[in-house]
């Protein structure tokens, strides 16, 4: 199994004040660590603060970094008026090549559509910087009422196998991208 080993970036999405993603991400990131063939790096864009981001900064570079050394990426993200929030839309287009011939896969939140529609719309922005998104997500609508005030899902199993059937393909899509990509680099 070590051959399938992979790094996983788990990319919290939200920065507002009082946001519910610091529960999802802690539920998810713990299910993902589960998995012993998977490396989790959390990429908490309210840490990060990418609108403070300079091009040639010490901050920037250890970003790109993260990005760059990542296999996947799950991207946790809230759907606010239809769409995902500024700073996470500011994060992805910092930067490109870090980002091509990598498989993302979302789980989102929100009201009665889970953050769907979120979800639909990042799909067309990973595509266009030569990212693979997988079909696989996890959809967690009404997010608030799932929960226990102890950050613990009501009933785990329904979303525990969401997660499983998106890491499953994660996994297949990180370790045939990675092979490909070090056969024959992205774009050569």
């Amino acid at each position: 199994m070590s051959e399938h080993r992979y790094r996983l970036a788990v990319i919290v999405g939200s920065t507002r004040e009082r946001r519910f993603a610091p529960v999802i991400a802690n539920w998810f990131t713990r299910h993902a660590e589960s998995h012993a063939h998977i490396d989790v790096d959390v990429i908490d864009l309210d840490t990060i603060r990418p609108y403070e981001l300079r091009h040639g900064s010490e901050e920037f570079g250890s970003y790109a970094k993260r990005v760059d050394e990542a296999d996947a990426f799950v991207v946790i993200t809230p759907e606010y008026n239809h769409s995902f929030p500024a700073p996470l839309k500011h994060a992805i287009d910092l930067l490109h090549p870090q980002w091509q011939a990598k498989p993302v896969g979302f789980v989102s939140y929100g009201g009665i559509s889970g953050g769907l529609r979120a979800v639909e719309q990042l799909r067309l922005v990973f595509a266009e910087l030569h990212a693979t998104t997988v079909r696989e997500t996890v959809s967690l609508p009404f997010a608030g009422n799932l929960f226990d005030d102890a950050g613990r899902l009501h009933d785990p199993a329904p979303v525990a196998q969401a997660a499983d059937a998106l890491l499953r393909q994660l996994t297949w899509w990180a370790v045939a991208l990675r092979e490909a990509r070090t056969a024959r680099p992205y774009g050569a």
